[in-house]
C-alpha cells in the first residue's frame, strides 16, 4: 500500500480530527494530500510526534487526535508508547506507517522487521490493528470509530516512488494556526 493513498482514506474517515504528523516524508505527504489548519507538521523533530500528540489528546479529550508516525520515528521514542499506554487517552489514534526503512534520510533499514511494533503496542495497553491492504484499512477505520483508545494501527506500506514537496509553512505559523484551530474548535 502507498502512504499517500492510506492517508487519503484515513483523512476521509476522520475529517474533523486534528493530525500530528512525524517529520520528513510523512509531513510532506500530509501537506501535499490535505493541508489544513488542524494539521501539526513536525519539522526536524524526529520521534516526537507521538509525545506531542499525547499532550494534545490529554488537553482536548472531546476530539479524536490522530498521530501519523513512521517506523523509524517511533523506534526513536519508544518511551512515548509506554507513556501513552499508561495514561490511556481514549481519544488517541496512533497510526504507524511501516516500510522497514528510514525513508526520509536515504532508506537505511529500521529494526521493525525484527522488533514488531505491533507487539510493542500490545505490551503497552494499546488496541492494535495490523493492516496490509486498502480493504482491511477501510474496515478497521469503521471498527475503531466504535472503540476507545489508545488505538494503534500499524500499516505496512511500500517505499514511495515520488517525493512530495516540502511543507511550505514556517514552523511558527504551523504552531500558531494549529493552536488557533484548537481554541476555536473545542468540541
Amino acid at each position: 500500500m502507498n502512504r499517500k493513498h492510506a492517508m487519503k482514506i484515513i483523512l476521509n474517515s476522520f475529517k474533523n480530527s486534528p493530525v500530528v504528523s512525524a517529520n520528513g516524508f510523512i509531513s510532506r505527504d500530509l501537506f501535499n494530500v490535505n493541508d489544513k489548519k488542524s494539521n501539526f507538521y513536525m519539522i526536524g523533530s524526529m520521534g516526537l510526534a507521538s509525545s506531542i500528540g499525547l499532550g494534545i489528546a490529554l488537553k482536548n479529550t472531546k476530539k479524536r487526535i490522530i498521530i501519523f508516525d513512521g517506523d523509524g520515528n517511533i523506534l526513536m521514542n519508544l518511551g512515548s508508547i509506554t507513556t501513552i499506554g499508561t495514561l490511556r487517552p481514549k481519544n488517541l489514534i496512533h497510526i504507524i506507517f511501516d516500510n522497514f526503512i528510514h525513508e526520509s534520510t536515504g532508506g537505511q533499514p529500521t529494526n521493525s522487521q525484527n522488533i514488531k511494533i505491533k507487539n510493542l503496542g500490545l505490551a503497552s495497553n494499546y488496541k492494535v490493528f495490523s493492516i496490509s491492504n486498502e480493504n482491511k484499512l477501510k474496515n478497521t477505520l469503521q471498527k475503531i470509530k466504535q472503540i476507545s483508545g489508545p488505538i494503534m494501527l500499524v500499516i505496512k506500506i511500500g517505499k514511495n516512488n515520488e517525493i512530495a514537496s516540502r511543507v511550505e509553512i514556517e514552523p511558527i505559523e504551523i504552531r500558531n494556526r494549529f493552536m488557533r484551530y484548537l481554541r476555536q474548535n473545542k468540541n
